[in-house]
């Protein structure tokens, strides 16, 4: 006989059957708790996982606070050093002093630079008076280049200073710009009129303003 009809002829033995039962039985309870042992696994770990969200909106806020502190620092810093410059700087506090300065320099300049064919012995003492150091030298070597023509051609030079603009005065020095006006006449020629602008720099000697540098502009 063949297999197929022994197991058909005497049937299949029961505890056979039965082993075969429970092992489908084990196996699908395996399957069951395997499934649970890994969702509570990973309800553990999600449990213990630390909040990374937190933590990195924790830190850029604290980014941020840093930045904003360092920023108020810089701002700090710079008001302080502005209000310092703007402290030193009477020219923005002083308005007496301001004006001295002003008038002295403004004064200086016209006599300097204002002349008559006959009295450049004169403009020469107040060149003395009012200027010093660069100023000094350079007003001398002009004068010297000019003098001459000045006296034989009747040169007549009128200045006056039409504005000054004190830009800075701190102490004994100040650095001002001024704006000048000036009337030039060759004998019986026609007067003409030109403008001038000069960055002028002055310190206070012997309770005077002497200026000590001159630059055109």
């Amino acid at each position: 006989m063949t297999p197929t009809r022994l197991l058909r002829g005497g049937g299949r033995p029961r505890n056979e059957s039965s082993g075969n039962e429970l092992s489908a039985d084990t196996t699908d309870t395996t399957d069951t708790t395997d499934t649970t042992d890994t969702a509570n696994e990973a309800d553990g770990a999600r449990t213990r996982r630390p909040p990374g969200g937190r933590l990195r909106r924790a830190a850029l806020a604290g980014t941020a606070a840093v930045l904003v502190l360092g920023g108020c620092g810089f701002l700090y810093g710079a008001h302080q050093l502005t209000s310092a410059e703007s402290a030193r700087n009477r020219a923005l506090t002083d308005t007496e002093a301001t004006t001295r300065v002003a008038g002295e320099v403004g004064n200086a300049l016209a006599r300097v630079f204002s002349y008559t064919p006959d009295g450049t012995a004169a403009t020469e003492r107040s060149a003395r008076t009012a200027l010093g150091g660069r100023a000094a030298r350079q007003y001398r070597e002009l004068f010297d280049r000019v003098r001459d023509d000045l006296t034989g051609q009747r040169v007549t030079l009128s200045t006056r200073a039409v504005r000054t603009g004190v830009i800075e005065l701190d102490g004994d020095r100040a650095r001002l710009l001024v704006f000048l006006d000036q009337t030039s006449r060759r004998g019986e020629d026609e007067a003409t009129t030109a403008a001038a602008q000069l960055t002028v720099t002055a310190r206070l000697e012997n309770d005077r303003w002497r200026i000590v540098d001159l630059k055109a502009r």
